[in-house]
């Protein structure tokens, strides 16, 4: 079990502004006349101290991240094989691959390696570029290997700072998008500053640097900017292809770096499609953003050898037309992302499941809902109070302006009727309304995806604080309104927020910096070591999804199975390997073992005698519902299940000598390691 420590001091030294005036919403862009003169001079250095404002912060939370990473493990300081354990699950196979790339003798055998991969999954070849998204391991081992940077810097020094220099382009996209919605660049300052003072809710990139969010992150929020800066009016011609161009190179690198692209960006496009129904988005820009949807997943499907999961995924169906899509569908048999559906019929309560892999997702915390403590910590730095505040105003406007829209009122006359209470809404502040409202649903749903939703939280609040259209609004319908106070309040209670957040939160965050623990795991480091020291370097080991990503990293041993689960083959035989925690015969569990090439198993107690989750959610208890076996313990079970005519693999052979004599007969051996079996087959 892996732990964090307090540091022992013996062990070596520390390493240490305004936009224009509301506009009605119309999709024709109107010319305006040229700034004067004084106003370009401001303008240019407004856009000056915001755009250094905007750097600095990024660099601070680059650095603020890594050095939380430092001083949580004590990285710099402990074994290579440390480093590697650190990379849990997925994190670790995604690595090795980096890894592969670096030892590899020149970098076309390295790719030749991943596109002929027979060390991922024992008994088959896969190409690794057409099945995961390590496209970013690949460009990064290739730039480590051609610039002069190695006698300076480890690689996994230059993989890591690269993750967290991401950061600041996340942080800096962030604060671009709510300053281009406000007008303000205070309103990026205090997004950016909200995202820091909450970042346990918006980020985890300390500690899983290798996750695929982690990299494709950045490149939605820069892709979530431009589209900001896109839907603006009067924008030139020059302007909106630049712009489109950037939103292209955004927009496929995040399909690029991501599996679950598809899925997000399908919530986009129906942000998209719910705005233009409403006649609140110019069509033009709307199919434009289809298109390059479309284009970059289509350029990604290419680059990872047409896979199947993208050529049918549901953005394309939803993009080019249901009737295509259903045909493309059955074309090609999809099955890589079926698991994702029976999880999500079984979530939402359309029938209970048996499914193994739709259980598998169900019991994990992070699929399941959101946590209301996650409220109370948002609460804590204002920072939902402010969400819900403006969500509520902008929700009112939008369904005012919608109204509008789909009665075909005459706006013209509107205004020059009632003036004052004329409500609008800006085509960039109701994109970011419906972006949230359904990047909210879904991280209400299932929490691993509240990192979407918690970050633009902090742009759409931070706008709607500094934004004059909001007050505008708010003070209009309280009859308080005028153009002088609407100014006064939209900097002085940012400015205020911000006061609060550094005086409540900035002795905690130096408390955290100031804070130095180390990286502890000697029970896993010993498996390591023993199997670097005890088997053939072509074994193959056979054993738990998450502990097997770190075997191929940490010894480059062959695989059974591994966390990447986009793949029905790997589902059912990962489900296969898990029968050593099932009630099976030992002759079962052999032939299935021997049957992918197995020559090592590795049993953990923490899987065999589980206790983190309720009964129900054991992975034993869902292999043996799976296999129509009653559970362990007291509590119900359904009717039809049956008890096992034999005990568990995974108890018996370890405390029943009969049993494992009854097993070696057919071809099982053992071998102890502290903490953990491995088991020769």
């Amino acid at each position: 079990m892996t732990t964090i420590r307090q540091r022992r001091v013996g062990k070596g030294t520390e390493a240490a502004e305004d936009q224009p005036s509301e506009e009605t919403n119309v999709k024709q862009d109107e010319k305006i006349p040229p700034d004067p003169p004084g106003g370009r001079l401001w303008n240019v250095l407004s856009i000056t101290v915001g755009g250094i404002v905007a750097i600095t912060l990024g660099l601070l939370t680059s650095v603020y991240v890594a050095t939380l990473h430092e001083n949580d493990l004590w990285f710099s300081n402990i074994k290579e094989v440390e480093r590697e354990i650190s990379f849990r699950t997925e994190c670790g196979l995604y690595y090795s691959y980096y890894k592969q790339m670096i030892q590899a003798a020149s970098i076309q055998q390295g790719l030749h390696g991943l596109v002929y991969d027979n060390k991922t999954e024992s008994v088959r070849t896969i190409n690794i570029l057409e099945r995961m998204n390590v496209y970013q391991e690949v460009f990064l081992s290739i730039l480590y290997r051609i610039l002069p940077i190695q006698q300076y810097l480890e690689p996994v020094y230059f993989y890591i700072y690269t993750l967290f220099g991401l950061q600041a382009v996340y942080v800096i996209a962030l604060y671009i998008t709510s300053w281009l919605l406000s007008g303000t660049w205070l309103s990026g300052l205090l997004a950016a500053c909200w995202y820091i003072a909450n970042r346990v809710d918006t980020t985890r990139v300390e500690f899983t640097i290798p996750l695929r969010e982690n990299w494709a992150l950045p490149f939605f929020a820069v892709q979530i900017a431009a589209i900001t800066y896109l839907l603006r009016t009067h924008l030139q011609p020059a302007q909106e292809r630049l712009t489109l161009m950037i939103v292209f190179i955004a927009t496929f690198l995040f399909s690029l770096t991501w599996q679950f692209n598809q899925f997000m960006m399908l919530i986009q496009a129906l942000a998209l499609f719910i705005l233009d129904c409403l006649d609140m988005l110019p069509t033009a820009k709307v199919t434009w953003l289809y298109i390059i949807q479309i284009s970059g997943l289509l350029l990604v499907c290419v680059l990872q050898f047409f896979n199947s999961m993208i050529l049918g995924s549901l953005l394309i169906s939803f993009n080019v037309s249901v009737l295509i899509a259903r045909t493309i569908q059955k074309i090609l048999n999809l099955e890589s992302d079926e698991h994702i559906f029976k999880f999500l019929k079984a979530k939402f309560g359309f029938g209970a499941t048996r499914d193994f892999d739709a259980n598998l997702y169900l019991c994990e915390e992070a699929f399941g809902l959101l946590p209301l403590n996650t409220f109370s910590r948002l609460s804590s730095t204002l920072l939902f109070y402010v969400y819900g505040f403006v969500l509520f105003l902008l929700t009112v406007a939008a369904v005012i302006v919608a109204f509008r829209n789909l009665s075909g009122s005459n706006q013209v006359q509107l205004k020059e009727k009632m003036e004052e209470y004329t409500v609008t809404l800006k085509p960039d502040a109701a994109y970011s309304l419906v972006h949230t409202v359904l990047f909210g649903c879904l991280a209400l749903s299932t929490m691993r995806m509240k990192y979407l939703w918690t970050s633009h939280m902090c742009v759409f609040a931070s706008f709607g604080l500094c934004s004059a259209e909001v007050w505008k609004l708010l003070l209009k319908c309280l009859h308080l309104y005028t153009s002088q106070r609407t100014q006064v309040i939209k900097y002085s209670i940012p400015i205020i927020t911000l006061l609060y957040i550094s005086f409540k939160f900035w002795p905690g965050i130096m408390d955290e910096l100031s804070e130095l623990r180390e990286f502890y795991d000697p029970d896993t480091v010993e498996l390591m070591n023993w199997i670097k020291s005890n088997t053939p370097s072509t074994a193959v080991f056979a054993g738990s999804m998450q502990l097997l990503a770190g075997v191929k990293l940490c010894t480059g041993r062959t695989l059974t199975n591994h966390p990447h689960y986009e793949d029905k083959n790997l589902r059912e035989r990962t489900k296969q390997i898990y029968q050593i925690y099932a009630k099976r015969s030992p002759g079962e569990v052999h032939g299935i073992l021997r049957s992918f090439g197995t020559d090592y198993v590795i049993l953990e107690d923490s899987i065999c005698y589980e206790r983190r989750h309720s009964r129900g959610c054991r992975l034993r208890d869902l292999l043996d519902v799976a296999n129509g076996h009653i559970m362990d313990g007291l509590g119900e079970n359904e009717p039809d299940l049956k008890p096992s005519v034999y005990p568990r693999f995974c108890e018996e052979i370890k405390k029943k000598p009969s049993f494992l004599h009854h097993a070696l007969h057919q071809g099982v051996s053992k071998q102890n390691i502290p903490c953990l079996q491995a088991c020769q087959a």
